[in-house]
């Protein structure tokens, strides 16, 4: 079984648009090397909010990432953004077509 973080956060400043940019060249990278990763992606929500979602191979590779995206997000997006909450859990399927 995988295990996923969802984190949502408000939008202080700038567009969702700047925020998956920057998200896409130094939040993944800084997933990609951490032991267990497998994938990354942001989505806007709306009424200037967006959610985080990483899958990770074991729990307790989900919970070692909590505090590497805090750090992250406090040293590049501190002024843009404002973390509402972070979840850990056990991904049943993730599967497509």
């Amino acid at each position: 079984m995988q295990h996923v973080r969802i984190a949502t956060y408000e939008i202080r400043a700038g567009s969702f648009e700047e925020l998956a940019k920057t998200a896409r060249e130094g939040m993944l990278r800084t997933f990609q090397d951490q032991a267990g990763f497998i994938r990354y992606g942001i989505a806007d929500l709306g009424d200037r909010k967006l959610v985080s979602l990483s899958l990770w191979e074991t729990r307790k590779d989900a919970d070692a990432s909590v505090p590497v995206a805090e750090r992250w997000v406090r040293e590049h997006l501190a002024n843009k953004v404002e973390l509402k909450s972070t979840q850990i859990g056990d991904m049943a399927f993730f599967e497509g077509t």
